[in-house]
């Protein structure tokens, strides 16, 4: 240990010492879908963890050494906590003794679909009174760029804090896909940007202990337009080949087969497939962000807002998919009998933010349309409402539904029964797409399937 006076700037060495060693006692405040895998990560890395909520059953939960997400088994949990690693908690007053801080709190949208920064600014306010001097403190909420000096470098140096000298400021965009079996946490590159040299040097050496590969930038600003710009790619591609989607239903082209054929060329295409809209914490929000930022300086991007547009009309189109095929049938949406297959946003999660399915449910339930919801990985939802909704967990008879919804292709559900019992099937995920040749002539190829 480095004693104070001997190094000119104590602070810096003290804190580099102490991650190198892994001394550095770490907060993570935020036990959601970030915060919980990150704080697993370093507690797995022999570092002391603190792990923050105000959510008391979520911290509860995780005190009895269960988890709450499915990417972290709970065994995972009660090993860390029997090691004296993982210390689950409301209180923010033992974030006294920790020497970095990982913020990792939920930035959603309003309304009118601009930032919502209360969590961030809640956090901020909370950390004030406890934080000590030398801390490094890292914002990893998905924002516009500009927060992490905005809200949190600017707030600390109003009371006369110096960041690189009396606090370390940093910030590194979550990089979390739930239910992704071929990339865990640890194997995806961190990107780092620090407020000042010292701040990446020490943002750098912490997450190094949890990340295989670390990639600094020259700001946090960069680093926050980083993760904006890999999710307003994907959102931009998904809402083009989603209006294909609907182009090639006119046409009369299977979509699906084309985008197979075109994949084979071994450059200057990428895959991207349509369905009923997009979901998770990510690509249906962080665009909106950058847009938001950008009307700031009188710049409205156009490919944003109108990725945006058709990417949140699908759910309505599927309903009306729904309602037309029914039709031909001589059936009334409002007088059938619909069961919408998956409300997780992707397959084999549990994970239901911002989810196309709840959309498609809402629009069935105001459609008056006799509604049954099955997916194996949701035990309950809330629908507008805020009324809770528990899907069903058998199917007797498929043959008793006029109509079934396919949002979400889960691995454990036998879609081979469904299409034998079923008479309407409207599959937004091109579950049959290696039995084209036992599928019935009178079916519509391109996202909905009839019989």
């Amino acid at each position: 240990m480095i004693e104070t006076g001997v190094v000119k700037d104590s602070s810096y060495a003290i804190l580099s010492d102490k991650i190198r060693a892994k001394q550095a006692i770490i907060g993570v405040i935020g036990m959601g879908y970030v915060g919980l895998p990150l704080a697993m990560e370093l507690a797995t890395a022999d570092f002391s963890v603190i792990g923050v909520d105000i959510d008391a059953l979520k911290i509860e939960k995780l005190a009895d050494g269960k988890s709450h997400i499915i990417d972290i088994p709970t065994d995972r949990v009660q090993a860390v906590i029997a090691d004296d690693k993982f210390l689950p908690t409301t209180d923010y007053a033992t974030l006294k003794a920790a020497d970095v801080i990982s913020i990792c709190v939920p930035t959603p949208l309003t309304k009118s679909h601009e930032p919502n920064m209360s969590y961030i600014e809640d956090t901020v306010a909370r950390l004030k009174p406890v934080l000590s001097k030398g801390t490094l403190l890292v914002l990893e909420s998905t924002t516009y760029p500009g927060t992490t000096r905005e809200l949190i470098a600017c707030e600390f140096e109003k009371d006369g804090w110096v960041i690189g000298e009396d606090i370390f400021i940093c910030f590194s965009p979550e990089r979390i896909d739930p239910g992704n079996k071929q990339f865990q946490p640890k194997q995806v590159p961190k990107v780092v940007g620090g407020m000042t040299e010292k701040c990446l040097a020490l943002g750098q050496q912490y997450y190094a202990h949890a990340f295989d590969t670390i990639v600094p930038v020259s700001t946090p600003e960069i680093a926050e337009m980083t993760k904006l710009l890999e999710n307003t790619f994907r959102s931009i591609n998904i809402a083009f080949i989603n209006e294909m989607s609907m182009l090639c239903e006119e046409l009369g082209i299977d979509l699906w087969e084309a985008i197979d054929a075109a994949k084979t060329k071994p450059f200057g295409f990428m895959p991207f497939y349509p369905g009923p809209g997009v979901g998770g914490h990510c690509i249906p929000l962080d665009p909106m962000y950058l847009y938001w930022k950008g009307k700031e300086k009188n710049f409205f991007s156009r490919f944003i807002e109108l990725a945006q547009q058709v990417n949140t009309s699908m759910p309505k189109h599927v309903v009306e998919l729904a309602s037309q095929a029914l039709n031909k049938q001589g059936k009334a949406l409002s007088t059938s009998k619909v069961l919408v297959i998956g409300v997780a946003y992707k397959s084999d999660i549990d994970d239901v933010r911002e989810s196309p399915g709840l959309h498609v449910y809402e629009q069935l339930k105001q459609a008056d349309a006799q509604l049954d919801v099955l997916d194996p990985f949701v035990t309950s939802f809330r629908d507008e409402a805020g009324r809770i909704v528990k899907p069903v967990s058998v199917v007797g008879n498929m043959s008793d539904y006029d109509c079934a919804i396919i949002m979400t292709k889960h691995s454990n559900i036998d879609y081979d029964v469904l299409l034998k019992s079923c008479d309407c099937i409207i599959d937004t995920r091109n579950v049959w797409t290696e039995k084209k040749s036992q599928c019935i002539q009178n079916r519509w190829r391109i996202r909905k399937r009839v019989r």
